[in-house]
């Protein structure tokens, strides 16, 4: 209990009792905003972490229910390197970044790419995998090229949100109708039933949906610039406070690539020319 006395002579009344209380009650609003600034800061023994199913060969489902795939397999050696504890939490594309911010997850592992517009709102790690973009059509197309002549009034599919969309809807918006799904099978759904004449997806997500039965194939090169849009590859993304909580993944994945565990996970879901490897596990 705090007992404030007059001096003798001091002035007093009313307001000399008013000017204490504020300067009582700023101090304990002072002290609650360090205390819960403390607690949002504080050091993760558990950490979740925020995946979009199924986004193959990065993350999906093994017939059994196992979550499997380059993300996952990662993933969990990042944490056993950075002796944490770790939980995947399922979120779809459109909320993955809102669902970070709202704290229903820690971290996010799902194939973001890193760029200047989503700096603005996450901190990402260093980079852990930099795959190209590419067009996919079927075999028989008529198409000969992939500039705006090639492609007015062709449907084009893309995965709502990802960069490949920003590219496409920048580069093509005024001349072809782009079609946005909220995943990369929807887009190979629609390319089997003739909706679509063309699609642009990163080159990991393309060859599993559309290249494995030998119905479609690539046009064009595969394309990692312009950075603006294709970024320094994929990262892990943060909470902009949580620089520490980084800093760990960061570190664990250098030693994961220094003591080769980086190269014999990398070396099971991709081969040397960057094409994925056969899962046996795949759904």
């Amino acid at each position: 209990m705090v007992i404030i006395q007059r001096r003798p002579g001091s002035p007093g009344g009313p307001f000399k009792r008013e000017t204490m209380m504020k300067r009582l009650l700023t101090v304990s609003l002072l002290g609650a905003a360090i205390a819960a600034g403390s607690a949002q800061a504080r050091d993760y023994d558990t950490v979740r972490i925020g995946v979009d199913i199924p986004y193959v060969p990065m993350e999906y489902r093994t017939p059994s229910g196992e979550l499997a795939g380059f993300d996952i397999e990662l993933g969990n050696a990042l944490c056993e390197q950075a002796e944490l504890k770790c939980n995947w939490v399922e979120q779809g594309w459109d909320g993955i970044i809102p669902g970070l911010m709202s704290r229903k997850f820690d971290a996010i592992m799902s194939s973001m790419t890193i760029n200047d517009e989503r700096r603005q709102q996450v901190l990402f790690s260093d980079p852990y995998l930099v795959p190209p973009s590419a067009w996919f059509a079927p075999a028989s197309t008529d198409l000969a090229g992939v500039d705006s002549n090639d492609l007015k009034d062709r449907s084009i599919g893309v995965q709502r949100g990802t960069v490949q969309d920003n590219y496409v809807t920048d580069e093509f918006g005024d001349v072809a109708n782009i079609q946005r799904y909220a995943s990369a099978d929807d887009v190979a759904v629609d390319m089997e039933t003739g909706r679509l004449d063309i699609a642009f997806l990163d080159y990991p997500t393309g060859q599993a949906a559309l290249l494995e039965g030998g119905e479609y194939k690539t046009l064009g090169e595969m394309m990692t610039e312009p950075k603006e849009y294709f970024g320094d590859g994929f990262g892990m993304a943060f909470r902009q406070r949580d620089e520490a909580l980084a800093e760990k993944f960061n570190e664990a994945l250098a030693t994961l690539k220094s003591n080769g565990t980086y190269d014999e996970i990398h070396d099971k879901y991709f081969n040397e020319d960057g094409t994925n490897a056969p899962q046996p596990d795949q759904e």
